[in-house]
């Protein structure tokens, strides 16, 4: 039986492989693109796309429930119906899902729906789907092919990361959750224990603790939000805390008491001291694990290292025609660090100038409350590097636009390079800024200097008029504190 050939074949249809797919079609390759559970993978379906709905719901429910800091009177007590919360999120991501299938149909992308296993460099063996542990079983979409074999020049690896398991903290479904678990609530926990405060967990916190439930947060090391610039991550424990969040730096969990009704959690601090309290639910956000297993990447020979594809930051791994993008490329797990690392790929396949991506121009955004984004080094980075540097604050409180919000808690925070006067880094607390991030990125995507960015006129009134205050403090000619 003949093989169905394609020019590139990607396997996995998250956010780097369906980019990918989209971009190859551009350039005139006969694609094919291999899922297995959910067309826009993990973050249309249970990670980005859906934890926003539910953190908008909250965000709802916040300004619901502090009407009177408005001058509006609510009638009545404003109640969470969870089943409602939960519904809306997924029907957000249900639309996001049928719009990958249009967008793969309009640019004539072949879709294959099982499970992918690389014989060889340009062939693929798929098999029929399994049903993935505490996942709802996914119909293939209409109009898609099935098992078989298939042969591709290029074979393109996008199947991105699943969450970490660490012993004594292994999941069951019920009281100790992964981020899956934590999608789809049944009721508001009372009490909540999350484990783990990179982006996943303090948006889960964030989430749970708006909506009334007692939340404690427990990480191994010395702040939260570890990624982040330390005085970022200060005002947000400051702003977690106040908000009624208990959270535990320098501890871990060194054991979980499962009970019919609760969980007992044993917690050591960095002195070794431990403590046990009682929590209705558990959430385990240690991080992820690339999708590397099944794929035959043994047997090909891949250089797979701490769980992740080895590539040349073009995509190619140590095997020709054999490339790799997304998560299971490795840090950072992003995105839209996966959508731009499919198009370099792809771009590298047709021959076109291309070069690898410099991931400290990759944004990083929390959507807690409030909000954290990033760009380039902390200063505690810039410092470790020897640099000379200058560094920019501006606080919301200052900001005209923040206090009509009725946000002015929240700082700006820009880090230059003393000697050329180059954006380096810049870091962000407060409302909406994983909105304006995008301007410090572009900004240093162009290796922009103060001087452009002082004589950058920004418009008034706005939350980005910090931006531009934040640098003139750092060159010592703020205007507005």
């Amino acid at each position: 039986m003949t093989a169905t050939s394609f020019d590139i074949l990607i396997i996995g249809a998250g956010p780097g492989g369906y980019v990918a797919a989209i971009r190859a079609a551009q350039l005139g390759f006969k694609v094919g693109i291999v899922e297995r559970e959910h067309m826009g993978g993990i973050c249309l379906n249970w990670g980005c796309i859906p934890a926003k709905a539910l953190l908008r719901s909250a965000e709802i429910y916040h300004y619901g429930t502090h009407a009177k800091d408005y001058g509006l009177k609510l009638e009545g007590k404003l109640t969470v119906d969870t089943a409602g919360v939960v519904q809306r999120s997924r029907d957000v991501s249900k639309r996001l899902n049928g719009g990958i299938g249009f967008l793969m149909k309009k640019n004539k992308v072949s879709v294959i729906w099982g499970e992918a296993v690389i014989e060889r460099p340009g062939r693929v063996q798929v098999s029929a789907t399994k049903k993935a542990p505490m996942q709802p079983q996914v119909p293939p979409p209409a109009g898609t092919l099935g098992a078989g074999t298939y042969e591709a020049k290029h074979i393109i690896i996008a199947t991105g990361a699943r969450p970490r398991v660490l012993p004594g903290l292994e999941p069951d479904g019920k009281q100790v959750w992964t981020y899956f678990e934590a999608m789809l609530p049944q009721t508001m926990p009372k009490s909540l224990l999350v484990v783990g405060s990179g982006a996943i967990g303090i948006e889960f916190a964030s989430f749970y603790r708006t909506m009334g439930s007692e939340v404690t947060v427990v990480e191994l090391l010395p702040q939260i939000l570890p990624v982040e610039d330390a005085e970022i991550a200060a005002l947000a424990r400051k702003r977690f805390e106040r908000q009624g969040m208990k959270i535990m730096t320098g501890a871990k969990v060194v054991a979980l008491d499962k009970k019919s009704d609760k969980v007992i959690a044993t917690i050591e601090d960095d002195k070794g001291k431990r403590t046990t309290a009682e929590f209705e639910k558990v959430i385990s956000a240690v991080g992820v694990v690339g999708n590397v297993e099944g794929l035959g990447l043994e047997k090909l020979g891949v250089k797979v290292e701490r769980g992740t594809i080895v590539t040349d930051g073009l995509g190619r791994t140590n095997v020709a025609g054999i490339y790799a993008i997304g998560d299971v490329a490795g840090p950072p797990m992003l995105a839209h660090k996966a959508e731009h690392e499919g198009v370099i790929c792809v771009e590298t396949i047709k021959g076109l100038h291309t070069h690898a991506m410099d991931k400290l121009q990759i944004p990083g955004c929390t959507y807690c409350h409030p909000q954290v984004a990033s760009v380039g080094l902390t200063e505690a980075k810039a410092k470790e590097q020897g640099r000379q540097i200058k560094v920019g604050r501006f606080p919301f409180v200052g900001n005209g636009k923040a206090i009509a919000l009725g946000e002015p808690d929240g700082l700006v925070k820009t880090i230059f390079d003393a000697k050329t006067g180059q954006l380096i880094g810049a870091h962000m607390i407060g409302a909406e800024v994983t909105e304006l991030i995008q301007g410090f990125v572009i900004a240093m995507g162009l290796e922009t200097t103060e001087e452009e960015l002082i004589h950058t006129v920004f418009p008034h009134p706005t939350l980005s008029e910090m931006m531009h205050e934040s640098v003139l403090d750092a060159f010592g000619r703020v205007i507005h504190t």
